[in-house]
């Protein structure tokens, strides 16, 4: 039991460290994407460095990853939520920190929805919604992500889940405030880059 728990973790922490923003602006541009922009490995910055087209690409392949993950999960334990969610988890560490980028990669909110949306759909729907309209109305994409990842363990007592199942994902909710650690700082200052798209006056 201990050996086929190791290996779907192994497999789903592998999974996460496939970077498609890294490998979508290698083969378009020929660069790093973590030396432009942000700097951050993710779906926000290759909207920055690559446009509309590749980010939403990209933020849709890394959810697919923690679907993926929560599949490798489901499978490997035949139907155990707890394996699934913790799948889960393996693979945003994974997108976070990938071993093949040496450790420095995104901040993992796409492959926390594809995660969220396979084990708690109503809390991530709820949530998402929310996050939406704060981007929408603010333009700070790291707000609405924290808004969604903050939102969905509340979302998820209101809905009466186990104690256990918010536990696990207060997990992906204290990475992605860790990882959102500068964003809240620049928050706070002011200094936040808002997001613009093709058309608007930066």
């Amino acid at each position: 039991m201990l050996f086929i728990w190791g290996i779907s973790i192994l497999i789903s922490y592998l999974l996460g460290s496939i970077s498609f923003s890294y490998l979508f602006t290698r083969w378009l541009k020929g660069v790093d994407i973590r030396n432009y922009g942000s700097g951050n490995a993710g779906a926000t910055n290759t909207l920055r460095v690559l446009g509309t087209g590749p980010a939403a690409i990209v933020f849709v392949l890394d959810a697919l990853k923690g679907v993926a993950s929560v599949g490798i999960g489901n499978w490997m334990s035949h139907g155990d939520h707890i394996m699934m969610v913790v799948c889960g988890i393996a693979a945003v560490v994974g997108h976070n920190w990938p071993v093949f980028l040496r450790f420095r990669g995104g901040k993992g909110i796409a492959t926390t929805v594809g995660v969220a949306a396979s084990c708690f759909f109503g809390a991530t729907l709820i949530s998402g919604i929310l996050a939406i309209l704060f981007i929408a109305v603010t333009r700070y994409v790291s707000l609405g992500s924290l808004v969604l990842t903050i939102f969905i363990p509340i979302v998820m007592w209101i809905m009466n889940y186990s104690g256990l199942m918010i536990g696990l994902m207060l997990i992906i909710t204290a990475m992605a405030i860790l990882r959102h650690k500068q964003n809240i700082s620049n928050l706070i200052h002011g200094t936040e880059r808002k997001i613009h798209f093709k058309g608007e006056d930066a």
